[in-house]
């Protein structure tokens, strides 16, 4: 059972999105909806969710806090923004928060459900034009020095694993480490990469050459 929450104030665009979740995660499926950052909130800090869809632009407040509730409460939920907004600010402050994917609503709904589907591989579900923006961005900001001078080899060992979107506890079970120090190289490579969310993770994983599947590279 997959169960989903869809954060959207518009009710056609609801029955949309409902769609195409439908279409891009494993059936069955278990679909709630909430049309408030309020209805969002209480249904977060209530139930478990493997997916969230979560509009920024809510009649009383911001989807970044449903992003930031469900990170707090249920880390292993996948949280991608479905947005109007493609403006830098947002952007950064949904990666920030810890955000697996921002799409935009403009896009034909078969390429959203194709980028959806892609977060059961680790890929994290980004626009076209959002994935070129944040190329920008670390190509002006990013480090100036080999980015993994730092990492030690079992952060590597760790990134690589996290960047195929596996949870902590899976990522313990495999390197046969303590959740809890998987957590705490999760820590210091997103001190050592300057990052906060796995999407960036994923982003340095790749530059770094570490295969799916091959810890390490």
């Amino acid at each position: 059972m997959t169960r989903i929450l869809i954060v959207e104030d518009l009710a056609d665009i609801r029955k949309w999105l409902t769609g195409i979740a439908q279409k891009a995660f494993d059936a069955p499926h278990e679909i709630e909806t909430a049309a408030t950052l309020r209805a969002a909130l209480g249904a977060a800090r209530k139930n478990s969710y493997d997916v969230a869809l979560i509009d920024l632009n809510l009649p009383d407040g911001s989807g970044i806090d449903v992003l930031k509730c469900l990170r707090q409460s249920r880390p292993e939920t996948l949280c991608v923004i479905t947005t109007v907004m493609g403006d830098d600010a947002w952007i950064v402050a949904a990666l920030s928060a810890g955000a697996n994917g921002y799409l935009l609503k403009e896009q034909p709904s078969e390429v959203i459900v194709r980028q959806l589907s892609q977060l059961a591989d680790g890929i994290p579900a980004l626009s076209p034009s959002i994935a070129r923006r944040i190329m920008e961005h670390f190509q002006y900001t990013g480090p100036v020095g080999e980015p993994d001078a730092n990492l030690t080899g079992r952060e590597k060992e760790v990134l690589a694993l996290i960047s195929r979107g596996m949870r902590n506890v899976d990522v313990a079970e495999q390197l046969s480490m303590a959740e809890s120090t998987v957590a705490h190289h999760i820590k210091s490579i997103y001190r050592k990469l300057g990052i906060s969310s796995r999407a960036e993770a994923s982003w340095h994983a790749a530059r770094l050459g570490l295969a799916p599947g091959q810890p390490g590279g």
